[in-house]
């Protein structure tokens, strides 16, 4: 007998229909019966692409004695986290404040009210059994115990991340950079790149941020090692060098192995981060994962309605890996006379070098490429060597049982893909870039964004519709505004603006100066959170000021301004604690502190222009320009004739007749 998630639309929600036990969405119902029943909750929150969430379903969730016992003392609900990030918020911080750890699965058990008294990630089945037959048994002898610990517990995760509100400083200085970059840098793991820890995270936003700190500063050290750490995670197994695009995270130092799992948003963020390393020094390796992640994503990722799906599994076959590992034998059988060459490129042996006998994950050293000398090949001819090899590869490797897909199309994650599709397409000129992205805007206006300025959160289903939350609104601001950027089509800054005040007014409280993640409309859950530490993805919180600060800038509007100001102070002396978390807010800072170039582009080649100006790296800038005096800083400066104009600190310069001379004059 199915539970009641056979009638969910998520793939995570519906792999779990078929469990023995009675599990429930998310919802009125649910919480109703708990209260009703005086039942104990179990909320246990994970994601389709999830090895250990499987894992844990295997073991315990089709365990009929475990599942009886969760039938008889609880109500148990199941969420997809990408679906429900506002209650996963909340909950996953209960579980760092109970255990100081968190991550998925999510296992937390709740009074009837959902207030959290116990909790942790996964359970081997014996420890779950044992730990919820505890629980109940306290309940029924001593819930006065249990109501104690969720008074406490709860209040302690309404606390967490308030920040005071602070004075504006008069000005930011390199100073406070120093003292931020100083303990952070030290981290840096200078003989493998990234940090000096494992699992291994992309973390696009850090290394963008200090590649235009690097480049701002002329800090040579720092520009090295980010172009180091970039070169090794493109050259490691966390790159799917057969297929193109990222997993998650490497579980070693090496960016080696890693967990299979191919996530929209780490793609979209790397496609942006690749670009402007491109940007900043044109390596032709940087080219090719642009180019191969873009064709993976238009391959695997592209759904019929011009939006992107959400997540290919790390499992398939039941076996995590099992897709992309390759044996020396079938390197041997598809590439025949060359497979010397490339089993020698890819380090692949006999023996597998990888934990799984005679498998390998294929992984390339950062100079790799100088192989071409052995064979006599130039730059070009080796290029379209590799690319035939890899085809090869892919060829055979496609015959495999694939790995799931989890075909939710989330606003956020569309977004960052957006912005990555617009970036690459800045950084290259591939026009077919810039129509995709343009496809994927439409679609994000079609199926996203009701009555103008309303944002959802994914489409909406049969069973509902989920408002959109901040993030949502802040990274489609974002990807508008770079559009914009793009196309100097006023449509889409028209766009921006309206989800921009939309926001402020659902997410901004005036009295706390803060955003919080969830609507004013929203349903109230045992917390309304700000979102303000930069994590994977930027946090909601940080974006949002960015994008107001960018687009006071643009509509040279006081009140943008001021709210982005203010909350940048109210962060300002957290970012030095700990600055990999406060990334984004960083980027901020150094903004404050350089100044943004705010460059207009007008005549009627403004866009040519525009894309001369792209062969150049500025990391604190914003274009604007095209035919119209539709903002503040193109009024009286549109003519037939193509000009060029830098303003700063709202003073513009004269008007150049070249983009060189624009570069000479920055």
């Amino acid at each position: 007998m199915a539970n009641q998630l056979q009638f969910e639309n998520s793939p995570y929600l519906k792999q779990h229909a078929h469990n023995p036990v009675d599990w429930m969405p998310w919802g009125a119902e649910a919480l109703k019966k708990a209260k009703d029943e005086n039942k104990l909750i179990i909320v246990s929150i994970g994601y389709s692409a999830c090895h250990w969430c499987h894992v844990m379903e295997r073991e315990s969730f089709e365990n009929s004695a475990i599942a009886q016992t969760m039938n008889k003392f609880f109500v148990s609900i199941k969420i997809d986290r990408e679906e429900r990030p506002d209650i996963d918020q909340v909950y996953m911080l209960a579980v760092q404040l109970m255990t100081n750890a968190g991550g998925w699965p999510l296992n937390c058990i709740c009074l009837p009210d959902g207030r959290p008294i116990y909790g942790g990630t996964y359970f081997k089945p014996h420890d779950w059994q044992n730990i919820l037959l505890q629980i109940a048994q306290m309940w029924e002898e001593k819930p006065e115990v249990a109501l104690d610990y969720a008074n406490k517990l709860t209040s302690g995760i309404q606390r967490a991340e308030k920040l005071p509100i602070n004075p504006i400083p008069e000005q930011y200085t390199t100073k406070d950079l120093e003292e931020i970059i100083g303990p952070w840098s030290e981290t840096f793991d200078k003989k493998e790149g990234g940090y000096t820890r494992a699992p291994k995270f992309p973390l696009p936003n850090n290394w963008s941020f200090f590649l235009k700190y690097a480049v701002l500063t002329g800090d040579q050290a720092t520009l090295d090692h980010v172009h180091f750490t970039l070169k090794k995670i493109g050259s490691g197994g966390i790159y799917d060098q057969i297929g193109g695009g990222f997993a998650r995270y490497s579980v070693d130092h090496y960016w080696h192995i890693p967990h299979f799992e191919k996530m929209l948003y780490d793609n979209g963020q790397l496609l942006s981060l690749y670009a402007e390393a491109y940007q900043q020094n044109k390596d032709p390796f940087y080219k090719r994962i642009i180019e191969e992640t873009a064709v993976w994503i238009e391959r695997e990722m592209l759904a019929p309605n011009h939006g992107f799906y959400s997540a290919l599994d790390a499992d398939s076959e039941g076996i995590e890996g099992k897709y992309y590992s390759f044996s020396k034998a079938e390197f041997d059988e598809i590439l025949g006379e060359d497979a010397a060459l490339f089993i020698q490129y890819f380090n692949i042996t006999k023996s597998g070098n990888w934990e799984e006998e005679r498998t390998n994950v294929p992984i390339c050293a950062i100079n790799a490429d100088q192989l071409a000398t052995k064979v006599n090949m130039s730059a070009d001819e080796w290029a379209d060597f590799l690319k035939i090899t890899k085809q090869k590869l892919f060829d055979y490797r496609k015959q495999r049982v694939r790995p799931g897909l989890d075909h939710k199309q989330l606003t956020t994650w569309n977004a960052l893909l957006l912005k990555g599709l617009i970036d690459a397409y800045r950084s290259l000129g591939t026009k077919h870039l810039l129509d995709l992205a343009l496809n994927n805007a439409a679609f994000i206006c079609a199926e996203l964004i009701r009555d103008g300025n309303y944002l959802l959160h994914q489409p909406q289903d049969e069973n509902r519709a989920i408002a959109g939350f901040l993030d949502d609104y802040a990274f489609t601001v974002e990807a508008f505004i770079a559009l914009y950027e793009a196309t100097f089509d006023l449509k889409w800054l028209t766009i921006a603006r309206q989800l921009a005040d939309r926001a402020i007014a659902l997410f901004y409280d005036v009295k706390q100066k803060t955003f919080y993640y969830t609507s004013a409309e929203a349903e109230e859950l045992i917390a309304r959170k700000s979102e303000i530490m930069d994590n994977v993805i930027p946090s909601s919180s940080s974006t949002m000021v960015r994008q107001l600060k960018r687009l006071g800038l643009l509509f040279d509007n006081e009140n943008y301004t001021a709210i982005a100001d203010q909350l940048l102070a109210n962060v300002f002396p957290q970012i030095k604690t700990y600055g990999s978390a406060y990334s984004n807010w960083a980027i901020l800072l150094l903004e404050e502190i350089y100044g943004i170039n705010e460059i207009a582009l007008t005549g009627e080649d403004a866009l040519a222009f525009r894309m001369e100006l792209d062969q150049h790296y500025i990391p604190n800038k914003i274009v604007l320009g095209g035919m119209e005096e539709n903002l503040p800083l193109l009024e009286n400066r549109i003519g037939k004739e193509t000009k060029a104009y830098l303003c700063k600190n709202k003073t513009c310069s004269l008007p150049q007749d070249s983009i060189t001379a624009l570069i000479n004059y920055i």
